[in-house]
């Protein structure tokens, strides 16, 4: 529970599942393990209940990059919960193999990478050299539920 103690310590806690809003149906798994890897379905930010947190919209326009990165971060915390909830312990994380972060974009803004910085810089504090991993950070016209961020990934677990 290496990793869990080091969010704890950096004030963080996992969120529940998430709750989608009344009507939505998703129709496949949060984190799908196939042998030796864990493939994770995109995340947004959650609050402590497991609803969608905002700011909510294009960053850019009615969210700033500041705003987005702080989104980002809290997706990775999202992601996380996923990933505890799948493997019953974060420690079984070997390496982080890819992110794929998509930014919801005002039509000229153009920092996508540092939004989804949120993300990867909070993944390295937590999991060291085994956080790195290769990643894109894209610009969308729009994303699910209005939010500004979300990020899948993929994970080398220990079995």
């Amino acid at each position: 529970m290496r990793i869990e103690a080091k969010l704890a310590a950096l004030g963080l806690e996992l969120p529940p599942p998430v709750r989608v809003p009344q009507g939505v149906r998703l129709p496949f798994t949060p984190v799908h393990i196939v042998g030796d890897r864990a493939l994770i379905s995109g995340h947004g930010p959650q609050d402590g209940t497991g609803a969608s947190v905002g700011p909510f919209g294009k960053v850019g326009a009615e969210v700033t990059l500041d705003e987005g990165y702080q989104a980002a971060r809290l997706t990775a915390v999202s992601m996380l919960g996923s990933l505890a909830r799948a493997l019953g312990d974060l420690d079984r994380i070997e390496a982080w193999v890819r992110v794929f972060g998509m930014v919801s974009s005002a039509q000229d803004f153009h920092q996508q990478p540092a939004v989804i910085n949120g993300f990867s810089d909070l993944i390295l504090e937590l999991f060291g050299d085994a956080g790195a991993h290769a990643r894109s950070a894209v610009g969308m016209v729009a994303l699910p539920f209005n939010l500004p961020v979300e990020v899948e990934a993929e994970v080398l677990i220990r079995r």
